[in-house]
């Protein structure tokens, strides 16, 4: 009878808290440290989140738009590009626990055109040479970068019109194309970033689920933890408040750029497909929700598991490359050897960034679109973050239990 009532209580808890949400820490360390900078011009806006064991500071500062001087929000949409891929190795992560998918197991187990594959030995008197792979890839190889791919196939090239990581093939058909192409190494024997891997892994989703990727994702993910906002293809209305695209200059006011290769206008059309590597909008509010679910390991903060706190712990938050090729687990960056101070999580190209550690429930979220001239203000917020995880809060209050469930 006592278990029953403390899980009820315990229940009601997650229920009250979720509504409430975290704790205002009343510090502004992020936007001191960036106001020179929006003052400036050289800053178009962003987004930072620092968050502590249930106490959160939030800023948003500058604009989304500058020439329309509409500011930014947390329920503004951007593009998040190559965070997208910690999605996709949570849905593997998901069929490894249900024991549908071993990370050890070949790619050609449900891919079949993987089971011959070449290795490129290089070019002489302009003749590539290849080799016929001696190591099987597996599933953990396609997810960590340690598959020998490029980074995109041929059919994905930013130079071509429809081209991008959004544009030019269906999960599928890239993963056809991929393994009709030469591998850069022999798998598994070193590291080599690269979107072409983890959209394989998304295809294998495809194959084992029987479900297209996204809405496989969809169903496991994004609608069980709330996100309303994230997805491949933002509508109309989303779009008219995105958060628009500045290039830093060294000198001078940030400048407006309409779009880049890798993510080409129209944004919602028949020519974007899902892709796993990178192409999926978001909203800084939305990402939370996401990133706070692999803080509390696996548990939402609407109280919804997703994945098992073993899961995040051995195959997220940990790296699963061999010995020596730095860290890297399924789609997320991840420390080698865990410890109280390591931290996981992912960055996209243009500037954005959100990491987590499970062990002191602490997390930091950057949004911008930034997509070239550098970011200069970063030693500045690093400090500020500095300041934040240093301080000390008063969490005493109920809704301090939010981001902190067991």
């Amino acid at each position: 009878m006592k278990k029953i009532l403390s899980l009820l209580i315990v229940s009601l808890c997650l229920v009250w808290t979720a509504q409430a949400g975290p704790k205002d820490s009343k510090t502004h360390y992020a936007e001191e440290a960036l106001r020179p900078y929006v003052e400036s011009g050289r800053l178009a806006g962003a987004i930072s989140v620092f968050y502590k064991d249930g106490v959160q500071e939030t800023c948003c500062i500058g604009y989304a738009d500058v020439a329309a001087r509409r500011p930014i929000r947390m329920n503004n949409v951007f593009m998040q590009c190559s965070q997208t891929k910690g999605f996709c190795g949570v849905t593997i992560a998901k069929l490894v626990e249900e024991g549908r998918i071993s990370l050890d197991d070949p790619v050609s187990k449900y891919l079949p055109e993987f089971a011959t594959l070449w290795v490129q030995d290089g070019v002489k008197d302009g003749v590539r040479t290849l080799h016929r792979a001696r190591n099987v890839l597996t599933v953990r190889m396609v997810l960590n970068h340690t598959g020998g791919f490029p980074f995109e196939i041929s059919a994905k090239r930013p130079d071509v019109r429809g081209g991008g990581w959004s544009g030019g093939a269906p999960l599928r058909q890239t993963a056809s194309i991929a393994a009709a192409s030469p591998l850069m190494f022999e798998p598994g024997t070193n590291v080599l970033y690269s979107n072409t891997g983890i959209d394989i892994g998304a295809a294998i989703v495809e194959v084992v689920t029987g479900m297209k990727w996204e809405q496989y994702l969809k169903q496991e993910v994004l609608d069980p933890l709330g996100m309303k906002s994230t997805w491949f293809w933002p509508t109309d209305r989303q779009l008219r408040s995105k958060i628009e695209l500045y290039e830093t200059q060294p000198d001078g006011p940030a400048k407006w750029v309409e779009e880049v290769g890798n993510q080409q206008r129209p944004y919602n059309d028949a020519h974007v497909f899902a892709s796993a590597g990178a192409g999926l909008w978001t909203t800084a509010s939305d990402q939370l929700k996401f990133y706070k679910m692999l803080m509390n390991l696996g548990v939402g903060d609407n109280g919804v598991r997703i994945l098992k706190e073993e899961t995040v712990r051995n195959l997220l938050a940990r790296s699963t490359r061999p010995a020596g090729m730095e860290g890297y687990s399924l789609g997320l960056t991840a420390p080698e050897q865990d410890s109280e101070d390591a931290w996981f999580g992912h960055g996209g190209a243009w500037g954005t960034q959100c990491s987590v550690n499970w062990h002191k429930k602490e997390l930091r979220l950057w949004v911008i679109q930034c997509p070239a001239g550098g970011q200069p203000w970063t030693p500045d917020v690093d400090k500020a973050a500095e300041k934040f995880f240093a301080r000390s809060f008063d969490n005493s209050a109920l809704n301090a239990y939010t981001g902190r469930v067991q």
